[in-house]
């Protein structure tokens, strides 16, 4: 066997989401529309696209694009109800209709082409058929194989048995995951990344260099890129016994209550064909309803292609979607019997395992555990962290409620008219403690290599040299201690990398690394010096001494090992808050903090690894 794919006729509605969303919601054809989801744009309606909206825009952003915007949600269970009367309206003139997602469909193309005299003429047919029945728009491709066929549809274009190949080589390789849920971002971006910018330059390849350098799931695209079938012909008509059903006695009319049962009838089904060594690529559905009043029921068949074999879980999905969308056609009833078809079925080995086995739902059942406990606790009991701006540790962690927005957004900085304030010190970007020749190194011998504390790069000592040596016997007379060189903070040694600078949007940040630990409430600190007075400031950026010990939180005082800092913080000045300063400390039980000051006393507000 080639290979060689099949003539497939792809039927494609635009935007569906936001049809299916603006006809529950009644809105107007001409009102630019838009779906959104977790503040960003889904999909929009072409009225939107010509006030400049687009997907991925935020939503704030398209609201400013375009003030009329109305927003929708997303409903998944809705978009495929709706998109039920267009299956029909195919079926009414070729059967054999596949649902590939809510808004996409296809057929094999022998059956209409022949039927309807060309490809040209079954395609304006089918056209007509959904717009008369249904009242949508939409537009059908044919090409060899189903790739190429949705991206005609797209275009609206017939390709030509065996110009698939030559249709799609300039085609660019965003095309790869043009579809949603298609999952290769990463691998269109490194393709870009690497010169390979067209599905031709990409299909070039040798297909053994894309498998051992880009892994499986690149092997795939590769051969759409190819214009082949996503797998080599491995299919086969599954064994009769695999096909599962249940009677549900009594009927179910809610579609909850039918998904209930369908989630252990396609627990059924997989492990039956894991026995097999098998996965699902399309799946059949059949319900027989039990209409009221004594009427004899209806037996109803709808199958689903998938372009990935099929988990438990989007068996489920797809189940509920079809009785979702057969319920709530009128006079169906009640469902009283319940079958699940593989009609068409891959080797399990075409499916790629994640290290422990998932495929590729890990995150899927994270989420929905998530929200259930979201559901017992309230929204704030589940937390995700997102990294944004901030000069302190604190704040550069937001903590939001899982299932909100998690774009990063900066600490604000939003104050009132500038007014005059004192001078302040400029803060230094790299933590530097001036070392002596011949002083104390990093718990090292004398003439051995320095080693920073757990947390420290080493960077920051070879660059610096920056050790407190107040205190060691030999270490000579003692040093201010400000031990601050600015005119070689920013350099370091040939040969040697720079220590990284913070960014330059938050002059004041604590110097890198951060901490790897920021206390939810500070913990109260005392350093002392070798007289065991306490350290405090003798201005915003000099410690009135050099510290030797620091207890924290009432616990032992531990010997100071090095020291960096203080570095004066003044910030949003406008709230009344006080000044910080902030000190680095390494200790002898192998732990570094970072202290502040504030209203005259220390506490821990960080700890590095």
């Amino acid at each position: 066997m080639s290979g060689a794919p099949v003539r497939v006729l792809a039927l494609w509605s635009p935007d569906w989401p936001v049809t299916a969303a603006a006809r529950a919601e009644g809105v107007a054809p001409h009102r630019p529309a838009a779906v959104v989801v977790a503040n960003r744009v889904l999909a929009c309606s072409a009225v939107a696209r010509a006030h400049g909206v687009r997907r991925g825009l935020r939503r704030r952003e398209a609201q400013a694009r375009c003030p009329d915007l109305v927003v929708l949600a997303r409903d998944a269970d809705r978009d495929a109800r709706a998109f039920e009367p267009v299956v029909v309206a195919v079926e009414e003139l070729a059967p054999g209709v596949e649902i590939v997602r809510p808004g996409l469909l296809a057929l094999p193309a022998q059956g209409p082409v022949g039927w309807f005299g060309g490809e040209q003429a079954a395609a304006e047919r089918l056209v007509d058929q959904v717009a008369a029945r249904t009242g949508v728009e939409c537009q059908v491709g044919v090409a060899d194989g189903l790739f190429a066929a949705v991206l005609a549809a797209r275009r609206g274009l017939a390709v030509g048995a065996g110009d698939t190949p030559a249709f799609l080589a300039p085609l660019g390789v965003e095309e790869l995951d043009r579809e949603p849920d298609a999952g290769r971002a990463d691998l269109v971006d490194l393709l870009r990344r690497l010169g390979l910018r067209s599905l031709g330059a990409f299909g070039r390849l040798d297909p053994e260099d894309v498998a051992s350098r880009f892994g499986a799931d690149a092997v795939l695209a590769h051969r759409l890129a190819r214009g082949l079938d996503p797998r080599p012909p491995l299919r086969r008509r599954p064994p009769e016994e695999l096909a599962v059903e249940i009677e549900l006695d009594p009927p179910v009319d809610r579609v909850d209550a039918a998904a209930f049962a369908a989630r252990g009838l396609a627990e059924r089904l997989h492990a039956a064909l894991a026995g097999h060594g098998l996965s699902c690529t399309r799946l059949g559905i059949a319900a027989r309803t039990v209409p009221a009043g004594g009427e004899a029921g209806k037996e109803l068949h709808r199958i689903w292609r998938c372009a990935e074999p099929l988990t438990p879980a989007g068996t489920v999905d797809r189940v509920r979607w079809q009785l979702d969308a057969w319920l709530a056609r009128g006079g169906a009833g009640s469902v009283g019997w319940l079958r699940l078809t593989p009609e068409e079925t891959v080797t399990a080995g075409a499916l790629q395992l994640g290290l422990w086995g998932e495929v590729g739902e890990a995150d899927a059942r994270a989420g929905r555990a998530m929200v259930r406990v979201q559901a017992l606790l309230g929204p704030d009991a589940v937390v995700t962290a997102v990294l944004t701006g901030g000069r302190d540790p604190g704040e550069q962690v937001r903590l939001v409620p899982w299932g909100d927005e998690r774009e990063p957004r900066t600490a604000s900085t939003r104050r009132p008219a500038r007014r005059a304030r004192p001078e302040v010190p400029e803060p230094e970007p790299v933590p530097v403690v001036e070392r002596d020749p011949g002083a104390w190194s990093w718990g090292a011998a004398e003439d051995g290599p320095h080693r920073a504390p757990a947390g420290w790069p080493d960077d920051v000592l070879r660059a610096t040299g920056r050790v407190s040596a107040a205190g060691r016997p030999g270490a000579g007379n003692p040093r201010p201690t400000n031990a601050r060189r600015r005119a070689t903070a920013r350099s370091a040694p040939m040969g040697r990398p720079a220590v990284p600078e913070p960014p330059p949007s938050w002059p004041g940040r604590v110097p890198a690394p951060s901490p790897a630990t920021v206390p939810v409430e500070p913990l109260p600190a005392t350093p002392v010096d070798a007289a065991g007075a306490p350290v405090g400031l003798a201005e915003p950026d000099r410690l009135t001494a050099a510290p030797q010990r620091v207890a924290v939180d009432g616990g032992p005082a531990r010997e100071v090992l090095g020291w960096a800092g203080p570095w004066p913080l003044e910030q949003r000045w406008w709230t009344g808050a006080e000044p910080v300063s902030r000190m680095q400390v390494a200790l002898d039980d192998g732990t570094a903090l970072l202290l502040a000051h504030r209203g005259g006393r220390w506490s821990v507000v960080g700890v590095y690894d």
